[in-house]
């Protein structure tokens, strides 16, 4: 249902106020260089500083400045499975194509409660669901056996995993449980191309907020199968990759994208604040080694 470059998109805020019209610039900026796919209100778009009215408003946005263009995938998290069903019930009703749901966070349940929290949303949300497993923020994994549980009780509404654990190696665990038709995206742009040499359809990105068409090329030459030219590209991205994690995320990806494109805001809401020196000269380093900047 979903390949290639999908970035996870960023949220530009000015005076505390979020920036619709850059926003939009920057969906078109994204499609017009070859993103898939779009994630609004994830974890790189500060979904957890929004209000309900509010995130679902970015939502709607991003639905209509990407007129049909490529799909959308509603960040719709919460850890509460109640607000989590309003998430993927207005994403239903802005049109958007599936919605991104991690396991509830901070409640940390057991493996049976992961499975019922998916249950209810695949049940009454009306949407496909992309599951996003991202144990370092969230601290609950969704298991291999949980997921293969959750798929099989809804084959045709939880369609896809963002995979971003880390643990290279469950990439072919789950497609053994899920089936090689599963679509499993990576979730950590640094690992990218091991995870599309193991079965990967694509990447929900955060690199690709800063270099899209890098991202873009990278993925159509994993899923054509050139390697030789998947790696090249994955060196030249690859500092790129490290450096945007220096410092608490979105920091360094807002710094980089103020520096390639002036008019976008680095304005972040408590509790994130601007990365450290080390961390944008880190980017400056690696946007240069990629190309993007002199």
């Amino acid at each position: 249902m979903f390949s290639g470059s999908i970035p996870a998109l960023v949220t530009p805020f000015t005076d505390g106020a979020f920036d619709e019209a850059a926003f939009r610039a920057h969906i078109d900026w994204q499609i017009e260089s070859g993103s898939t796919a779009l994630v609004p209100c994830g974890t790189t778009g500060e979904a957890a500083t929004m209000t309900i009215a509010e995130h679902n408003h970015v939502v709607r946005v991003c639905i209509d400045q990407a007129a049909c263009r490529v799909p959308v995938i509603a960040g719709c998290g919460s850890n509460d499975t109640s607000v989590a069903l309003e998430h993927v019930r207005a994403a239903k009703g802005a049109g958007a194509a599936a919605a991104l749901l991690v396991p509830p966070y901070y409640n940390r349940p057991n493996q049976e409660g992961v499975f019922r929290h998916f249950e209810v949303l695949a049940r009454d949300g009306g949407l496909p669901i992309v599951l996003y497993n991202v144990p370092g923020r969230t601290v609950t994994d969704i298991a291999v056996e949980t997921m293969a549980r959750i798929v099989t009780a809804f084959p045709d509404v939880v369609v896809g995993l963002k995979d971003a654990t880390g643990a290279i190696q469950r990439v072919s665990a789950q497609r053994a449980a899920c089936g090689a038709d599963f679509c499993q995206l990576s979730g950590n742009d640094d690992m990218a191309l091991a995870f599309m040499a193991m079965g990967g359809r694509g990447c929900i990105s955060v690199t690709a907020n800063v270099a899209p068409a890098l991202c873009a090329e990278f993925q159509d030459a994993c899923l054509a199968g050139d390697y030789g030219r998947a790696l090249t590209l994955q060196d030249q991205l690859y500092p790129l990759h490290a450096a945007l994690f220096s410092d608490a995320s979105p920091g360094p990806v807002k710094y980089a994208l103020n520096r390639l494109r002036p008019g976008f805001s680095a304005e972040m809401r408590l509790p994130m604040t601007p990365p450290s020196e080390a961390s944008r000269k880190a980017v400056d380093a690696a946007l240069a080694h990629a190309g993007l900047i002199q």
